[in-house]
């Protein structure tokens, strides 16, 4: 069994973390707040945790932060943690996409390093002002593609750049989702209603939501960057703004091919995301519902299950790899590690240091290749089904 990805603080206080967003009402808040206590590496310490003043400072007295780190707005947290001998060293930001943008330059600009939630941004150019903004300040970006922290996904990842699949031919992405089947954002449902708002959602609905996290995962586990695509994003509930089923094909450098199909409204399906990657010399297939196990089939032999933690797992997967095999471990394990990951980066940041090689985590460039994705998708769905270059 090993636990390198928990109880690593070995002496080491744990990192003050501040939090924008994810107050009352909000689900992914209390994700985050979850994931980055589970290997006891940070400290929520302050919170602008609602646009409304007086609920953010009720969000704060229910977890517990102090009245005087209860802020009622981002700008007058970053200011305030950045005057503090005690501020915050890291924020955490949950907020709903067109706040993502402000709310990490305010930070970064006041020195404090940033966990962010996808997509980076709403539009590519203020992703890129980001990328530009984090390497200049020095400071640690990551960005929350949880799936990226499964043990699992690890192995597999490991796999590929082994060469176990030889040369990579074809690579197949799913997300499938159904809680979008009818138009629930009229009901007061408040997750449903900003992600079907272009105002806050930004351009993609569907694409934006879980098509990065499908096209996030494919990157990360091949190694491939896309060169082209092809999309066509379609709205099938009367009266929704934005897409709710995206169908992509993929071409990607080297020539390597593929698909992405990611849908909020494929119903019997709850969060069905699958990966399959086959090469050369053999082939891969993971699926996030299931996710303590990966399929690998080298070519002309017999099907091998893989499970976390069991025989043939690889120090990749071991390392963030908490209890023994058997056991299941699922998202919020997978969240923390993205969480354990940056406090490793932070810490040695902290030391002028560089983190350990096998330190990975989602890095702002790939929040910029996300929503390249996003970008490319809509103007290759909005010219009716053209080719798009990735920029």
């Amino acid at each position: 069994m090993a636990i390198e990805a928990g109880n690593e603080t070995g002496g080491h206080r744990r990192i003050r973390l501040g939090m924008v967003g994810g107050g009352q009402g909000a689900f992914i808040g209390a994700v985050h707040r979850i994931a980055a206590r589970i290997d006891d590496q940070f400290e929520l310490v302050a919170g602008a945790l609602a646009s409304d003043p007086a609920r953010a400072r009720a969000s704060a007295k229910e977890l517990g932060i102090a009245d005087n780190r209860a802020y009622g707005s981002f700008e007058e947290m970053a200011k305030a943690e950045a005057a503090r001998a005690d501020g915050i060293e890291a924020v955490s930001i949950v907020t709903p996409n067109h706040m993502h943008g402000p709310v990490a330059k305010a930070f970064l600009e006041a020195g404090i390093h940033v966990i962010c939630d996808k997509p980076l941004t709403t539009t590519v150019a203020e992703a890129e002002e980001l990328v530009a903004l984090a390497k200049r300040t020095g400071r640690v970006f990551v960005v929350t593609h949880n799936y990226t922290g499964y043990p699992m996904v690890r192995q597999a990842r490991a796999m590929i750049a082994n060469g176990d699949l030889g040369e990579i031919r074809l690579v197949q992405a799913e997300y499938l989702q159904d809680w979008l089947t009818e138009r629930l954002e009229v009901s007061g449902q408040k997750q449903a209603a900003w992600r079907t708002d272009p105002a806050r959602s930004g351009a993609g609905g569907c694409i934006g939501d879980i098509g990065t996290h499908a096209y996030n995962l494919a990157c990360f586990v091949t190694g491939l960057e896309l060169d082209e695509l092809l999309a066509q994003l379609s709205t099938f509930v009367e009266g929704r703004r934005l897409d709710d089923d995206v169908q992509i094909l993929l071409k990607w450098k080297g020539g390597a091919r593929g698909m992405l199909w990611a849908s909020q409204v494929a119903v019997g399906n709850e969060n069905g995301l699958t990966l399959r990657v086959y090469g050369s010399k053999g082939g891969l297939e993971w699926a996030q519902e299931n996710p303590n196990r990966l399929w690998f089939t080298p070519y002309g032999r017999p099907r091998q299950l893989l499970t976390r933690g069991g025989a043939g797992a690889l120090g990749e997967a071991s390392r963030v790899t908490r209890i023994p095999s058997g056991h299941p471990e699922g998202y919020l394990e997978g969240f923390a590690t993205i969480y354990a990951e940056a406090a490793r980066a932070i810490r040695a940041a902290g030391a002028g240091e560089r983190p350990d090689p096998a330190v990975i985590f989602p890095t702002v460039e790939d929040g910029l290749a996300g929503v390249k994705f996003i970008d490319a998708a809509v103007r290759s769905s909005a010219s009716k089904g053209a080719w798009v270059r990735m920029t």
